[in-house]
């Protein structure tokens, strides 16, 4: 499982083999997505599963091998299980027969670590019923939600996903606004949005259809042009825009053809604020000025896709930093969620794209290793305003007009 692609909540269901959590998949879809047999370990890669939960939305099901899985297979296996937590919104343990033990205490106290609410399914109560003493200790010692339940006979099927319902984090499914503190009913925002070689054909990248979905959500009007018919639009037009945001490869062009009386910003930077780490990008993307001959960059890359010439993570972003800092640096790319190759202690700074295609949770999982250990992060947008000089105005209207952005300088 090496990449979160879909921008939805994620529900992890692990336990034990043969415990059912196959099974509960397939009530929960209604339909036989996950293989199920009486043979433990038959489930083996996590297997991902978008379905419907009413109140919610959609969610991506994600059924886990076995946390007892045995062998040096089945280690690779627990390990690609573990893997998930960093993923998800929240978890479903899944029990039966009263089995309750160091590996489901392993896997709560991974839970913990990575503030992952979680809820206990004791399946299988059509054969053994919860014991009363596991279910103090489940509710009391581990504060948790406890629902009985028989994958083969789902009469209180409405309580499970009722549970679901509750325990899932409001942030990991309720739509907030990308624009709409900046706006005010009939508002224009201008979209400055090249169409270059890494532009889809015949489309427009995730952040620019967002954006323009959001100004229309907030009673808005979208204006979409290219960076080379700013200067003509608004010369000809006389509109005042409320805001423009333009794609972080054109902020110079930008920067040059938007009065300075109207805010800017980048599609990247409102990203930046949407996903929650905001202020780490803040504090470190200064941290370009002081990079030093050998010092190792590291760039996230949250989705994967086809490598153009003139790529913006690989080859823009390098030329970029190596010419602005006049140092000889050390690049490393990591795709989608894949695990580092080094310890991330190894970089002097971390440059995440927009993570237009991951969920929050994913995005703060990825950064918070370099968050703990004190190295610097930024993203994408952020990074190249400050080489580019014109940081000061990008992240103005997000700081706000009574806070001196050259604070975070």
């Amino acid at each position: 499982m090496n990449k979160g692609k879909e921008a939805k909540p994620h529900i992890g269901i692990f336990g034990r083999r043969n415990t059912g959590k196959s099974s509960i998949i397939n009530v929960l879809t209604g339909q036989d997505v996950a293989i199920v047999s009486p043979h433990p370990g038959t489930t083996t890669d996590p297997v991902k599963k978008s379905i419907e939960i009413p109140g919610i939305g959609p969610v991506i099901m994600i059924d886990t091998a076995g946390i007892d899985d045995s062998g040096d297979l089945g280690a690779k296996r627990v390990s690609k299980s573990l893997q998930v937590i960093e993923t998800i919104d929240m978890a479903i343990l899944v029990i039966s027969e009263n089995c309750f033990d160091r590996f489901e205490q392993d896997l709560l106290d991974a839970f913990y670590e990575q503030g992952v609410p979680c809820l206990f399914v004791h399946n299988k109560t059509d054969r053994i019923a919860l014991k009363p003493e596991l279910m103090h200790v489940l509710k009391e010692r581990f504060n948790g939600s406890v629902v009985e339940f028989s994958a083969l006979h789902p009469d209180n099927l409405e309580e499970l996903v009722d549970t679901i319902r509750r325990l899932m984090p409001a942030t990991a499914y309720r739509r907030q606004s990308l624009l709409g503190d900046f706006l005010q009913y009939g508002d224009c925002v201008l979209l400055i949005t090249p169409v270059d070689t890494e532009a889809p054909e015949g489309r427009l990248i995730l952040p620019q259809v967002q954006a323009i979905r959001d100004i229309l959500d907030n009673d808005c009007i979208a204006i979409v042009l290219k960076e080379r018919e700013v200067d003509a639009f608004l010369r000809k037009s006389g509109i005042k825009p409320r805001l423009a945001v333009c794609d972080s490869s054109v902020f110079l062009k930008a920067d040059a053809s938007v009065p300075k009386d109207i805010p800017l910003t980048g599609f990247s930077i409102l990203l930046a604020r949407f996903k929650g780490e905001f202020d780490s990008y803040l504090r470190g993307t200064p941290a370009i000025a002081g990079l030093k001959d050998g010092d190792r960059v590291l760039l996230l890359e949250s989705c994967t896709h086809h490598v153009s010439c003139d790529d913006i993570g690989r080859v823009k972003i390098p030329r970029w930093l190596t010419s602005f800092s006049g140092k000889k640096l050390h690049f490393d790319t990591v795709a989608g969620l894949n695990k580092l190759e080094r310890p991330v202690t190894d970089y002097a700074i971390v440059i995440q794209c927009g993570g237009c295609m991951i969920t929050r949770k994913q995005l703060v999982n990825r950064l918070k290793p370099a968050i703990d250990a004190g190295v610097p992060v930024t993203n994408y947008g952020m990074a190249i305003a400050f080489m580019q000089g014109v940081y000061h105005r990008a992240i103005e209207p997000l700081v706000g007009k009574n806070t001196d952005p050259s604070m975070y300088l």
